[in-house]
């Protein structure tokens, strides 16, 4: 994980249908949890998705790693930290950090990449107003 610069925080609490077999949640519920953090940090940004694609700036995943640490369990409360950590021409990466609100436990770490598509979903350059939002 590089410098947190910028770092945007929610919370949220486990649900039960978030939760395997055996009790603890479902890894793949970790990548909607990013995608939790990095819609609320464009939202404090001012830049809703919403907004971005009225403007038809699409932003899709194009990678995403994540790296387990401890467990989560059903009503845990989670919290979600959203940070940059690269931007180039057409991409830009957050790194994630969820850790369990009661005893700060790290639980997972994550980066997920993101490019920039325009109108006709093609690869395009990001537009200059979002680069200095994110810079």
């Amino acid at each position: 994980m590089q410098d947190q610069g910028k770092v945007h925080e929610i919370k949220t609490r486990v649900r039960y249908q978030e939760t395997d077999q055996m009790g603890i949640v479902y890894y793949a519920n970790f990548f909607v949890y990013f995608e939790m953090g990095r819609t609320e940090y464009l939202r404090h940004l001012g830049l809703p998705y919403s907004s971005l694609e009225k403007e038809h700036i699409y932003f899709p995943v194009t990678e995403a790693h994540c790296r387990f640490r401890s467990p989560a369990r059903y009503d845990d409360i989670l919290v979600i930290q959203t940070w940059i950590s690269g931007l180039k021409h057409a991409t830009v990466e957050f790194n994630h950090k969820v850790t369990r609100e009661n005893d700060n436990t790290l639980i997972v770490e994550g980066v997920t990449k993101l490019a920039c598509l325009n109108v006709n979903r093609k690869p395009a350059r990001m537009p200059e107003k979002l680069r200095r939002l994110f810079e």
